[in-house]
């Protein structure tokens, strides 16, 4: 079955946490270089894609943090040392007014699909709680969940009562608790993600070493107009891409200002570090054209098939 799912959600943003000491891993984690752009990078990417709207990246005060792509916004952790319900604090008051709930994520997420952060941003919605929480593999996901933006000043006065465990934050709230049978009764995210290893973190070097040793995602690219025309077969094709610039790679497509990407049929690009994940479409058009010219002179088929969401 080859389902994706690329639409953003209204109302909607990220927050993903990037102060960690990274004690265990000997180096900033945020920087770990990922199927040639970074962890950080892949992680603000994946959350973009799946809310559509703003993230937010928490970093410690002074840390220096790779390139990030174009519209981050990055606030500080107030104090050092305090742990993650700090960073939520600081992450959710930055989006306050502007977004109703937010995925929080870890940097170390590197297998984290938009279709698993849709799922929990749904179960938020349909429970109405202030808090959607993975109990995925077993463990209790607190950097892979879902909360409400008007959670803030609850974390803030936490951590001036030193009370710094996300437990004590879930004391207060409505928590809805999500476990493996719960996220799979979403098909998408059951046909992308069977094994759940969105939540995988590498926390030592071995962990990082055999999560790089993977794979890249499984992902189909399509050319259309001239991209298709300049001697490239017209029909979809299936690849290991992690980036649109890799799946433009592994068709011998140069990614140029002359072309763009549609992920999915909807989500335009021409950053090439845009990240991809399995079960993705890229959709490769001439940028000279323009993207929905490009769409407007395929037959009505061919349109239906670009613009298509959902499992199918």
């Amino acid at each position: 079955m080859r389902a994706t799912y690329d639409e953003g959600m209204a109302g909607l943003a990220g927050v993903v946490l990037a102060g960690g000491r990274s004690s265990r891993m000997g180096a900033p984690k945020a920087a770990l270089e990922w199927h040639g752009s970074t962890l950080l990078r892949r992680t603000i990417g994946i959350v973009a894609r799946a809310t559509g709207g703003p993230v937010v990246v928490v970093r410690a005060s002074g840390q220096e943090l790779p390139d990030l792509p174009k519209g981050t916004e990055v606030v500080e952790d107030p104090r050092e040392g305090r742990g993650p319900v700090q960073g939520i604090a600081a992450g959710l008051a930055a989006l306050s007014g502007r977004a109703e709930a937010a995925f929080v994520s870890s940097t170390d997420l590197p297998f984290l699909h938009p279709a698993f952060i849709r799922r929990v941003l749904r179960v938020l919605e349909e429970e109405q709680k202030d808090v959607a929480l993975p109990i995925a593999r077993g463990y209790p996901q607190p950097l892979a969940a879902a909360y409400r933006t008007s959670l803030a000043a609850t974390a803030e006065r936490l951590v001036t009562q030193d009370r710094l465990r996300p437990a004590f934050l879930f004391d207060e709230c409505a928590v809805i608790r999500l476990d493996d049978a719960r996220l799979r009764q979403d098909p998408v995210l059951a046909a992308l993600d069977p094994e759940l290893r969105s939540v995988l973190n590498v926390n030592e070097p071995a962990d990082y070493r055999e999560a790089r040793a993977r794979p890249a995602p499984e992902v189909t690219v399509q050319l259309f107009g001239t991209r298709a025309r300049s001697g490239q077969p017209r029909g979809p094709r299936t690849v290991r891409a992690a980036t649109v610039q890799a799946a433009a790679d592994e068709v011998g497509l140069a990614f140029d200002r002359h072309v763009t990407a549609a992920l999915n049929g909807d989500q335009i690009t021409r950053d090439g570090e845009t990240p991809l994940a399995t079960g993705d479409t890229v959709f490769f058009l001439s940028a000279d054209a323009g993207a929905d010219e490009e769409m407007d002179r395929r037959p009505p088929a061919g349109r239906a098939a670009l613009k298509a969401r959902g499992p199918g």
